[in-house]
């Protein structure tokens, strides 16, 4: 796997911390990794208990093996990824992911 087996684990622990346990059945947050990327996304019960959970993306998180360095990006109402402008990328996964949880910024969580 090209993606960093310490930060994936750090990813998915700082997704599983987003909403506490006893909340799951109604919302979770989860890791959806690929190749190059992870996918911050939030998955909910069908609202009438039929079918599959939605899995909605909040924000990407994309690795460069070159140069050791993840960036954010955000999603628009068509599901496509921009990288986000406002934090700079880094090789500190935990200070995005910090900035994704605590920025205030309405594009990440609405």
């Amino acid at each position: 796997m090209a993606l960093p087996e310490t930060d994936l684990h750090r990813i998915r622990l700082w997704a599983r911390e987003r909403v506490p346990e006893h909340l799951w059945d109604e919302v979770r947050v989860e890791a959806d990794v690929s190749d190059r990327h992870v996918d911050i996304v939030e998955v909910r019960p069908p609202w009438d208990g039929v079918g599959e959970h939605t899995r909605f993306p909040i924000a990407r998180l994309r690795y460069t093996k070159a140069t050791g360095v993840w960036a954010i990006y955000w999603r628009d109402r068509n599901l496509e990824f921009h990288e986000y402008k406002r934090k700079r990328p880094t090789k500190n996964v935990q200070a995005l992911l910090d900035h994704i949880g605590t920025s205030g910024d309405p594009i990440f969580w609405g």
